[in-house]
């Protein structure tokens, strides 16, 4: 047969079907891409914005503590306002090493750094 791909005759034909298969499926490719919807952020971008946040809240964290700690002191003892100054520097002192000890670069409470 001519046109019979198994006939060894047909190679012109088999060109000729390929080239049509192989637009078909460019066709087919465009078209899904067309209707495919956005992608969503990916997982490493929520990951990120995530981590700052834990680190700001442990910063922010550290100072609100130290902050009504002090103005507790200064309340019940009546020496305002150094209670409060010595409380805030002491709470900005406990948020910046918790943003150190969650990034890694101190070790966690009560473990010890093996060099």
């Amino acid at each position: 047969m001519p046109g019979d791909p198994r006939s060894g005759n047909g190679g012109g034909d088999l060109s000729d079907r390929l080239r049509r298969l192989d637009e078909k499926l460019d066709a087919r490719e465009a078209e899904e891409l067309r209707n495919r919807p956005a992608p969503a952020p990916n997982a490493a971008d929520r990951s990120g914005f995530s981590g700052g946040l834990k680190l700001s809240g442990d910063f922010v964290g550290g100072v609100v503590a130290g902050f009504a700690v002090g103005w507790a002191f200064d309340k019940l003892t009546g020496w305002s306002p150094w209670g409060l100054i010595v409380f805030l520097l002491l709470g900005f002192a406990a948020g910046v090493l918790n943003v150190l000890r969650s990034i890694g670069a101190l070790p966690k409470y009560g473990e010890r750094r093996d060099k």
